[in-house]
């Protein structure tokens, strides 16, 4: 999967931000001190971010602007990456037709490294569009931009993927139903977050879910 078939399994934006949000409450419960999902409802005026770190250098960011989105990945290893030659330089093609309304967000400093905007993949969705967009970045057979493992969590939205990844990742068993109920959106219940993680603290999980804007119910009776 590329960026071309990224762009045909994204869900309209209002769900792909639902998604964001339900994916930092759950790793705010499986991993509080170092989440690789995070969500900010306010980062900037009017806009809101969701980043996706993996600690390896690996990344992906969401720019939830008024006028649109902006979705951005980087793989350090995939063919496209910047790096294969120097000076850095983008896969051609990856920022053709990138709308003026969205155009601020490939010299965002916060997604600069070492003042290059790093990025192997990159689409967009301008309010009112019906569909999502990219650059006319074209590959040979074999090539790759790191869209389908940067970004087949997002795409998919399911319990089972996430369930799936987190139980890879933390070596761990993980409860479906309690992923399902974070990714419906259903308030998160004291019960919810012991399922998916014993000794997790609901008070300090329940704050971020707050912060984040995510429903919270702190009563201890059964859904």
């Amino acid at each position: 999967m590329t960026v071309h078939d990224l762009i045909a399994v994204l869900p309209a934006p209002a769900v792909l931000l639902e998604r964001c949000r339900a994916f930092a409450v759950l790793d705010a419960v499986l991993d509080p001190h170092a989440p690789t999902h995070t969500f900010e409802p306010a980062w900037r005026d009017g806009v809101a971010l969701a980043t996706m770190e993996n600690g390896s250098g690996d990344q992906y960011a969401l720019a939830f602007d008024p006028a649109g989105v902006f979705l951005y990945g980087f793989d350090h290893e995939c063919d496209a990456t910047p790096w294969r030659e120097q000076p850095r330089a983008h896969w051609p093609g990856l920022l053709d037709g990138l709308p003026a309304s969205l155009a601020r967000y490939a010299g965002e400093p916060a997604f600069q490294f070492d003042d290059f905007f790093d990025a192997t993949v990159c689409a967009w969705r301008e309010t009112g569009d019906t569909a999502w967009r990219c650059g006319a970045v074209v590959f040979e057979d074999g090539d790759s931009d790191g869209a389908e493992w940067l970004f087949d969590l997002l795409a998919d939205g399911g319990a089972e993927a996430y369930a799936e990844y987190a139980s890879a990742y933390f070596g761990r068993p993980i409860d479906r139903p309690a992923v399902a109920s974070v990714l419906a959106g259903l308030p998160l219940a004291p019960q919810t977050v012991a399922a998916l993680d014993p000794s997790a603290d609901f008070a300090a999980v329940a704050a971020v879910a707050t912060a984040i804007g995510f429903p919270v119910r702190t009563t201890t009776a059964a859904p």
